[in-house]
């Protein structure tokens, strides 16, 4: 287990709130062009970030092919309650715009993967925008 002031630290800072949000609603796991997209922030940044919350044990990564999805490290007991704690905190205290951005983001997923990668806000638009006539 980590130390308690990694776990602090990680926890201590905005947007590693708002990214350990997605993944308490997404119940699953995320890849990084997820996160940009939903939080509408840089990769490098959001990167950044990731390796902080993974260096205190909070979330693990897995590779698949080219692709790399982050999830939360669930097999510490105590991150089990802090997750459950978080999820019930964090509601209504992080941005609902976070929350939707990456509902609709997750509809581009394929086989419940993401097959879109990086692409310009123009373009993915126009992507949910199609996924959303194909739904109705």
């Amino acid at each position: 287990m980590k130390h308690a002031n990694d776990i602090f630290k990680a926890l201590g800072d905005e947007i590693r709130s708002r990214i350990l949000n997605l993944f308490l609603v997404a119940n699953g796991s995320l890849c990084v062009c997820e996160i940009v997209d939903a939080l509408k922030l840089p990769q490098y940044r959001i990167s950044k970030h990731l390796a902080v919350l993974r260096n205190a044990g909070l979330i693990d990564v897995k590779k698949e092919g080219t692709w790399a999805y982050y999830f939360l490290n669930t097999s510490d007991a105590s991150n089990k309650m802090l997750f459950s704690f978080l999820k019930n905190f964090l509601r209504g205290k992080v941005s609902e715009e976070d929350r939707e951005n990456l509902r609709l983001r997750l509809l581009l997923r394929g086989g419940g993967k993401c097959v879109v990668g990086f692409v310009s806000e123009k373009k993915l638009i126009k992507m949910i925008k199609l996924k959303m006539e194909e739904i109705s």
